[in-house]
This record gives C-alpha cells, sequence and structure tokens, in this order.
C-alpha cells in the first residue's frame, strides 16, 4: 500500500469516526429532548366556536397528541365524559378541552314536564340565568277594570332552569312597529300546575319577567308577597 492509499484509508477512517459522533450527538440531542418533554397522551381541541349552554357532541372536537407533563389535570382525554354535558362557556376554536368547560344537563324529575317561553333579554335575563338556576317567574297585569289597579303576581316560585337558547330578534308588536325586541328562550321543569300558570301569563300578561333567586333558597313568598299593586304598597 503506498502513501496515497493509505492517506485514502485515514480519511475514509475519519468519515466514519465523525459519522458516528454526528449521529451519536443527535442520539443525545433526542434523549435530551424525550428526557424534558416525557410521553405523548391523547386530548381534544375545539374544532369551532361552541356558544354557551349548547349540548356538547364527540363530532364538535378534534384529537391531537400533548406532551403529559405539559397538559393540566382539568384537561379532557376521553371524549365519553362529553355525555349528557352542556357547555358552561363560549367555547372557542382551538381551545384545549378541559372538564371544568362544561356541566351536567339538568333532567326532569318525577312529576315534571319541560316548557320553554321567550323573556325579553335586557329585562328579563341580563345573561346572568344558566341551566340550574332558579328563578321566581313575575306577570304584570293590566286591570280588567277602566279604575282598577294594574298588579304584579309571582306565578310560580323557585322554577329550575334547565336549558337557556340563543338570543332571539323579535319583530315589534304592531303597536309599536319603531322598536325591536331580543329574547331568550328559557326552558323550565314545571309542575303540571305551574305549566298552566306560565302558560297564562305569557298569554295575558303585559309583560313576563324572571327575577334570579339566591342559590340555596327554596322558600316560596308570603301569601301575601305573590301580588303587589302600587296602591296597595304601604
Amino acid at each position: 500500500m503506498n502513501s496515497r492509499q493509505r492517506r485514502g484509508v485515514i480519511l475514509l477512517i475519519l468519515s466514519v469516526l465523525c459519522a458516528l459522533a454526528a449521529f451519536g450527538g443527535v442520539l443525545v440531542v433526542v434523549g435530551d429532548v424525550n428526557s424534558k418533554v416525557g410521553n405523548e397522551v391523547v386530548a381534544y381541541r375545539v374544532k369551532g366556536d361552541i356558544a354557551p349552554y349548547t349540548p356538547l357532541a364527540p363530532g364538535q372536537f378534534e384529537q391531537v397528541t400533548v406532551p403529559q407533563r405539559w397538559l393540566s389535570e382539568t384537561a379532557v382525554t376521553d371524549l365519553a365524559a362529553l355525555k349528557d354535558k352542556l357547555a358552561l362557556t363560549g367555547l372557542k376554536k382551538g381551545s384545549l378541552l378541559q372538564s371544568d368547560m362544561f356541566v351536567d344537563k339538568p333532567k326532569l324529575q318525577a312529576g315534571e314536564q319541560e316548557m320553554a317561553i321567550l323573556i325579553d333579554a335586557s329585562t328579563g335575563v341580563a345573561g346572568k340565568i344558566t341551566p340550574g338556576a332558579k328563578v321566581n317567574i313575575i306577570g304584570t297585569f293590566k286591570s280588567k277594570k277602566a279604575d282598577g289597579p294594574d298588579q304584579s303576581v309571582v306565578m310560580v316560585a323557585n322554577a329550575r332552569v334547565i336549558n337557556v337558547g340563543k338570543l332571539t330578534p323579535l319583530d315589534p308588536k304592531d303597536s309599536d312597529k319603531k322598536t325591536t325586541t331580543d329574547a331568550v328562550p328559557i326552558t323550565f321543569a314545571l309542575s303540571a300546575k305551574d305549566s298552566q300558570r306560565v302558560a297564562y301569563a305569557e298569554s295575558f300578561a303585559v309583560h313576563v319577567r324572571l327575577a334570579l333567586v339566591a342559590p340555596g333558597t327554596d322558600s316560596a313568598p308570603n301569601p301575601g308577597d305573590r301580588f303587589y299593586t302600587l296602591e296597595g304598597d304601604k
């Protein structure tokens, strides 16, 4: 083997050694990254904006993989958790699904029935009434007598809200063509008698309003407090 051949062999050996060193360096970097990131787990991301109180379904989310150590304890890793659930707040596209983003869908109890009515958004809801809340349903009535007092009546006390719909624009009444009203459909769980009371108020009351009841309050108003007239206010 002459000197030129020896130099070629030496260069070849050096090239192999450099390649092995580079490969070893890559393995070290990959191992370091894996040690910092850890195993990846499945999570779910919102495909598109979801309005508050909307029933949730697996089709509204897409699967992603996230390093386990970067995933919060409330992250949802199984879409079976969405069964009979409602969005608690508005969910934005791209958000990672968390267990505190949804609540159980309220259910009817024995003897109850669902009833939905439209409530003026500005005077009856104000964005604070959510599924599971309790409200007093109040109707205001014009007197049937020309000289009689107008009256407000607590039609139903502690009515349980089971769903809050989307804001809906209503056509103005014939007597007031210049104004439009936004209303929200509210669904209640009511007894048969209370359903009749609410239907009566919706049909004949000038206005139907909701008064949010403080959590933990189950007592009904005193009989004398269910009816109010300005003339009788002392």
